[in-house]
């Protein structure tokens, strides 16, 4: 049984009644979510195309790479596709799923695909109206230290970059 309690734009809270494993039975607040996609952008020289991101939530300015909730139906790998060129003005040629993630399993049923780019050519920037962000590019080992030295936070930001990285270096 499941009892909503808010409906937004983003997400919708419910209150579920669950019968767990052990028997034991529990109403949880589950976070409902379309899912999303995330995209590494990597240029042939291999630079990463990061955006620098106003975030309410994070108090401020934060590191990710480009992403975006999926609509009602619509393939992750177009999404990336379309997040890609919207948020920093690049089309892809090809795209490379990583993994898929649970962001928050624990209360959230959110999944983003993250996804790397390449073969990235110019497009159009197509910001929408509560995108505040600046496009940085830095070679892929300097994004690797941010996410070091703790200035890169947003967890499939990490994700992307370090699947990314570890791969590079295991060829």
């Amino acid at each position: 049984m499941s009892r909503n309690i808010y409906t937004g734009k983003v997400v919708t809270l419910n209150i579920d009644r669950v019968a767990l494993p052990n028997g034991a039975t529990v109403d949880l607040e589950t976070i409902r979510h379309p899912g999303a996609a995330a995209v590494v952008p990597l240029k042939d020289d291999g630079t990463v195309i990061l955006i620098r991101q106003f975030r309410h939530a994070a108090g401020g300015f934060i590191y990710e790479v480009p992403a975006g909730k999926l609509h009602p139906g619509e393939d992750p790998v177009h999404c990336a596709s379309r997040e890609l060129e919207e948020e920093v003005g690049y089309q892809a040629s090809s795209f490379e799923l990583l993994t898929s993630i649970f962001t928050a399993p624990g209360f959230a049923d959110e999944v983003i695909h993250v996804y790397k780019a390449t073969g990235l050519t110019k497009g159009r920037q197509q910001l929408d109206p509560d995108e505040v962000l600046e496009v940085i590019e830095m070679p892929l080992e300097e994004a690797v230290a941010k996410i070091e030295d703790g200035t890169i936070r947003d967890a499939k930001t990490i994700v992307g970059l370090q699947t990314v990285y570890i791969k590079k270096t295991r060829t």
